[in-house]
């Protein structure tokens, strides 16, 4: 049976060189700085410093208005979530309580709130354990229409692999409106209150995480971030996902991104791309 995620408009674009963006959603070339004088007895830096390789994935939709289109920047390969992933955990456990037909409990509420609004990893270790981890991830997805999405091995959750297509799928699922969802003829899985309730945690981060997509916003957003250097690397990956609102119009957006040489760079690209992505689909 078709549903109406078979229904998107795919724009692949895949860029020549090591970052991965759509054609207009480029980060543009870095300006040239001269190498600095050698220091004797210092260790070259290239064998120090990690080679940054970063690419990039970004998805937008409307929210708003009856054409569910959805443009997606990039390779369309799959990436490491991170902490978004935690938005998707409270959403098989938000499933989970539907099918048992009863409330959140307070301790299920309390990591639940710690884990969108503080991005705490012992809270969201409680919930992996609470939903069947990966097993129960994958369920979860199979209902919410992911089909590229695959939970973390053990305990690792952070290891969860996405696209950038499958997170737009994941935010439609939790801010779609009672209307819009009727529109695609099938009921939503999430019902109104477990939608809302994910809506008003990640509209709830902590200031100290509220960058990322929301550099994209006018007059509200609400998110969720990732970030977490790799072991064999020493490089990023940074990612960010949510709902921003510019003149009354509500977009959903996904960004996911690594191989930066730092937190920092990584979080200046995710946001510059945000940003360009978001100008891209208004200006259409």
């Amino acid at each position: 049976m078709k549903t109406h995620y078979q229904r998107f408009r795919r724009r692949w674009v895949l860029l020549a060189g090591t970052v991965l963006l759509g054609a207009a959603c480029t980060a543009g070339p870095l300006p040239a700085v001269p190498p600095a004088a050698p220091v004797a007895g210092a260790p070259n830096p290239a064998s120090v410093l990690p080679v940054a390789k970063a690419r990039m994935s970004v998805g937008v939709a409307a929210l708003d208005g009856d054409d569910w289109g959805v443009e997606v920047y990039g390779d369309g390969s799959t990436y490491d979530t991170a902490s978004v992933v935690k938005v998707n955990i409270l959403a098989a456990l938000l499933l989970k309580v539907q099918d048992e037909d009863r409330k959140l409990t307070i301790r299920e509420h309390t990591y639940a709130t710690a884990m969108i609004e503080h991005s705490d990893n012992d809270s969201a270790d409680a919930l992996w354990r609470k939903i069947g981890r990966a097993e129960g991830l994958d369920a979860a997805n199979k209902r919410l229409g992911l089909t590229s999405t695959k939970g973390g091995k053990g305990m690792h959750w952070g290891l969860t692999q996405t696209t950038a297509e499958d997170q737009l799928i994941l935010l439609r699922a939790a801010f779609a409106e009672d209307s819009a969802a009727a529109s695609s003829r099938t009921p939503p899985e999430l019902s109104q209150p477990s939608r809302a309730y994910i809506q008003r945690l990640m509209s709830r981060t902590e200031a100290e995480q509220d960058w990322g997509v929301s550099a994209a916003a006018g007059s509200g957003w609400a998110l969720k971030n990732g970030w977490l250097p790799r072991t064999k690397t020493g490089l990023w990956d940074i990612n960010s996902v949510g709902r921003v609102t510019i003149d009354g119009r509500r977009y959903l957006i996904a960004v996911l991104s690594d191989g930066h040489a730092s937190m920092e760079s990584g979080i200046s690209l995710v946001e510059k791309t945000a940003k360009e992505a978001i100008a891209t689909v208004r200006g259409r």
